[in-house]
C-alpha cells in the first residue's frame, strides 16, 4: 500500500467503498488521517466498522475537511455531493489525486498516464509489458481496475503506469505525469458531460497538468480538432512513430496479439512511451512480440474446426468494435476472398446506429443481434448483411458456429454496455467463453474426436 506524511494529522471524507475508494480509504487511514467514510452498501461498509467514523458526507457538516473522496463512478454534474462539498469550500478529489500528493514520499520514479476513449487498457497493459520484460520495476493501475494506491511502492527507477479515464481526470488537479498519452476522442459518457467538447477538454487537461520539461503524445486528428495542443507542447504524434530505421508499421504480422489498426495505434503509442522513457529499439520489440493481451479485448479464445472465436466483450461502444471488425478483411486465400466475419452484436446500447462499424460492414459475412439493443440492430443491418435475431448471446453463438466455415472469425464484440443481462463487461466475455467451450465440447462428444 501507498502512504504518505502528506495526509497525517488532517480530515478526508470518502464517498464509495468499492475498489478505488477501500484503498483510498485504507491509505489515508495507515498515513494518519481521520477519516469519516460511507459507501449505501452495507458489505462494503464492513470492512471499515470500528476503524474510522462511518457516516454519509451529504448528511454532515464538512467544515475543517481538506478534502473529499469520491468514485469516479459518481456523477458530479447531477450528484448533490458536489454543491454539498462546494457549500464548505471542501475539494473534490479521487483516488489518482492522492496518489499525485503522495508522491513526495515515494522513491524517485516516474508516472505514465494514458487516455482516450478507446484503447487505454491495451495500451497501459502492453507498456507494462515492455517495462517489465526490459527489467524495469513498474506498477500498473487505475481505470484498468486495479488501484494504484493499494499497490507496493516501487524502488528507485520504478515505473508507474496509470490508465486514466476522464471521470478520474475530473478528480484530479496535480498529476504531472512524466509521459502523458491521448489515444483518441470519440462520442461517449456524454451524460455526464456538457457535449462533446466537454468531455475532450476533460481529457486534454491530462496534458495541462504536465510541467514544462514533461513528454506529451497524442493522436494529431483529434488534438488538431479540439486545439488541446494549445494545453502543452506535443513532443509526438502517435501517427509518425513508425519509421522504417526503427520499428516499421510492416512487423505488426510478427505481434500476434496486437493485430488491427487500432491495434497498430496502441503499438505506435506504447513504442512512444517506452522509448521516451529510454528503452531501446531491441527491447520495445520483444516486449511487443511477447505482448499476450487483455481478457474480453481482442482476445483469441479458442479454434476449432478452422474457426477462430475472438471475445471482445469490452467493446461497449461502436467506436471500440469497429477496429476489431477492420482486423478480419478477407482473404483471397480463404473461400476466394468471401466475407470471414460472423458477427455478434448488441446489449444495452449506448448510442443510435451503427456509427464506425459502418464502414467496415465489407468484412461482415453474418451478424447475429443480442440483447436490448438487438432489434434495432437487426434493423440496421437488414438487407445490408444477412442478419439472424438470437436475443441470448448463448443462441448467437450457437447460430454463428453453425454458420461459419474454416479460416472464418466468430466475433463477439457487442458495441454496447452489458448492463442488460450481465453484472459488467467481464461477467459477459467469461459467459461467452464458457459458451464457446460447452458448445465444442458437446461437437467433440458426439462425434468421439478426442479433445
Amino acid at each position: 500500500m501507498i502512504t504518505s506524511s502528506a495526509f497525517a494529522g488532517k480530515k478526508y471524507a470518502v464517498l464509495g467503498l468499492a475498489r478505488s475508494g477501500a484503498a483510498a480509504t485504507e491509505t489515508l487511514l495507515a498515513s494518519g488521517a481521520q477519516v469519516t467514510a460511507w459507501d449505501r452498501q452495507d458489505v462494503a461498509r464492513e470492512a471499515f466498522v470500528g476503524r474510522c467514523e462511518l457516516a454519509d458526507p451529504l448528511e454532515i457538516d464538512l467544515t475543517g475537511f481538506d478534502g473529499l473522496v469520491v468514485s469516479p463512478g459518481v456523477p458530479l454534474n447531477t450528484h448533490p455531493i458536489a454543491d454539498h462539498a462546494a457549500k464548505f469550500g471542501v475539494p473534490v478529489i479521487g483516488d489518482i489525486e492522492l496518489f499525485a500528493q503522495a508522491r513526495g514520499d515515494l522513491p524517485r520514479h516516474k508516472v505514465v498516464g494514458v487516455t482516450g476513449t478507446n484503447g487505454k487498457s491495451t495500451t497501459v497493459a502492453l507498456i507494462h509489458h515492455i517495462l517489465q520484460s526490459a527489467g524495469i520495476a513498474s506498477r500498473l493501475g487505475g481505470n484498468i481496475g486495479v488501484p494504484i494506491l493499494g499497490e507496493e511502492p516501487l524502488p528507485e527507477g520504478g515505473v508507474y503506469v496509470l490508465e486514466l479515464s476522464s471521470y478520474q481526470i475530473d478528480l484530479t488537479q496535480g498529476l504531472d505525469c512524466d509521459v502523458a498519452v491521448l489515444l483518441n476522442i470519440t462520442p461517449d459518457h456524454l451524460d455526464r458531460y456538457d457535449g462533446f467538447e466537454a468531455y475532450a477538454a476533460s481529457k486534454g487537461r491530462l496534458f495541462a497538468m504536465q510541467s514544462v520539461n514533461s513528454i506529451s503524445i497524442a493522436g494529431h486528428r483529434d488534438t488538431a480538432r479540439f486545439e488541446l495542443n494549445q494545453l502543452a507542447e506535443i513532443n509526438q504524434f502517435i501517427e509518425n512513430v513508425f519509421h522504417p530505421n526503427t520499428i516499421a508499421a510492416d512487423e505488426q504480422i510478427n505481434w500476434p496479439s496486437l493485430q488491427g489498426p487500432h491495434n497498430a495505434q496502441n503499438a505506435a503509442a506504447a513504442i512512444e512511451v517506452c522509448v521516451s522513457l529510454g528503452l531501446s529499439v531491441e527491447r520495445v520489440r520483444d516486449g511487443l512480440e511477447t505482448f499476450k493481451g487483455l481478457p474480453h479485448r481482442m482476445e483469441r479464445t479458442a479454434t476449432h474446426d478452422g474457426v477462430l472465436y475472438i471475445n471482445d466483450s469490452k467493446a461497449t461502444n461502436q467506436a471500440s468494435t469497429a477496429p476489431a471488425l477492420s482486423a478480419f478483411p478477407p482473404d483471397p486465400a480463404i473461400n476466394g476472398g468471401a466475407k470471414r466475419v460472423h458477427w455478434i452484436v448488441g446489449g444495452l446500447p449506448k448510442e443510435d446506429g451503427l456509427g464506425e462499424c459502418e464502414e467496415h460492414l465489407h468484412n461482415v459475412a453474418a451478424a447475429y443481434t443480442i440483447g436490448e439493443a438487438g432489434p434495432r440492430f437487426a434493423e440496421l443491418l437488414e438487407g445490408r448483411v444477412p442478419v439472424n435475431r438470437a436475443e441470448l448471446l448463448s443462441d448467437a453463438v450457437a447460430q454463428a458456429k453453425a454458420n461459419a466455415g474454416e479460416g472464418e472469425v466468430i466475433l463477439f464484440s457487442p458495441a454496447c454496455a452489458s448492463f442488460d443481462q450481465f453484472r459488467d463487461f467481464e461477467k459477459r466475455g467469461e459467459h461467452f467463453r464458457q459458451v464457446v467451450a460447452a458448445l465444442n465440447s458437446a461437437e467433440i462428444s458426439q462425434t468421439g474426436e478426442a479433445a
